[in-house]
C-alpha cells in the first residue's frame, strides 16, 4: 500500500466514524468565526462558546469591540486563556478591518494573516469555513493524529504536517478532511488514554500497537500475579 492508497484507506475510515464532523465554534458570519477562531488558541471549543455566547450578542461588527475600553473586553473574555493579549489583538484586528476592508473580514488567506492573531491556522478555517475555499488547518487533534497514523513524521512542524496533508488529500475533501481529523483526535485517537483497543486503524499506528503490547504485558503479569496467590 503506497502512501496515497493508505491515505485514501484513512479518509475512508474516519469518514465512516465522523461523516457529520464539522466545525464546532459557534459563529453565524465570517467576523463572529475569526474572532471565535482566535480565542480558541490554547483554548478549547467548549469554553470559546460558553464566552461567545454572550459575546456576539454584546459585539455585532467591529465597531462595538472599539466602541469599549480594552479593560471591559478583557473582562467580556477573561474565563479564555490569554484572554488580555487576545483582547488586545481583537481591537487591533477590528481597527484593520474598519480602515483597510470597510469592516469586513477579507476572503484571502493573505489578507487574513495580517490580521493581529490570526496566524496561518486560524487563516485556513476562515478561509474553509466561511468562504469555502478548500483549506487543511493543523490544529492539535490533526498534528497528532497526523504522526501517530505515520502521515507525517514526528519532528516534522505544523506547516510541514499541513503539506503532506495537501499533497495525499484530494483538493477536494481538504475541509472536510480537517474536521474529521479533528473529531478522530478530539473523540477517539485522544492524547491522553486514546482508544487503541477498538480503533480501525491501529494496525497503521507504530505508537498504538506498542501502547497495546505495552497493556498486555501489564495485564499477564497482572493475571499471574493473582495466579500465582491462588
Amino acid at each position: 500500500m503506497n502512501a496515497k492508497q493508505k491515505m485514501r484507506h484513512i479518509l475512508d475510515i474516519i469518514a465512516e466514524m465522523f461523516p457529520d464532523a464539522h466545525c464546532e465554534l459557534n459563529h453565524s458570519n465570517p467576523f463572529e468565526l475569526t474572532i471565535a477562531v482566535l480565542l480558541s488558541a490554547q483554548c478549547t471549543d467548549e469554553t470559546v462558546n460558553k464566552v461567545t455566547a454572550s459575546l456576539f450578542q454584546k459585539y455585532k461588527q467591529p465597531e462595538d469591540y472599539l466602541g469599549v475600553p480594552l479593560e471591559e473586553l478583557e473582562q467580556d473574555i477573561r474565563r479564555i486563556g490569554l484572554f488580555r493579549s487576545k483582547a488586545s489583538n481583537i481591537q487591533k484586528l477590528s481597527r484593520i478591518l474598519i480602515d483597510k476592508y470597510d469592516g469586513e473580514v477579507p476572503a484571502s488567506h493573505e489578507g487574513l494573516t495580517e490580521l493581529p492573531g490570526v496566524g496561518r491556522k486560524t487563516a485556513n478555517v476562515v478561509m474553509s469555513n466561511a468562504f469555502d475555499v478548500p483549506a487543511i488547518a493543523v490544529d492539535t487533534h490533526v498534528d497528532r493524529v497526523s504522526k501517530r497514523l505515520g502521515i507525517a513524521k514526528l519532528d516534522d512542524n505544523v506547516l510541514e504536517v499541513e503539506k503532506k496533508l495537501m499533497k495525499l488529500v484530494p483538493q477536494e475533501e481538504w475541509t472536510v478532511t480537517h474536521h474529521r481529523l479533528i473529531f478522530f483526535g478530539r473523540y477517539h485517537c485522544k492524547a491522553q488514554n486514546p482508544q487503541c483497543p477498538i480503533c480501525p486503524l491501529l494496525d497503521m499506528c507504530k505508537e498504538g500497537k506498542q501502547r497495546m503490547k505495552a497493556g498486555n504485558k501489564t495485564k499477564n503479569k497482572a493475571e499471574l500475579k493473582i495466579a500465582g496467590r491462588g
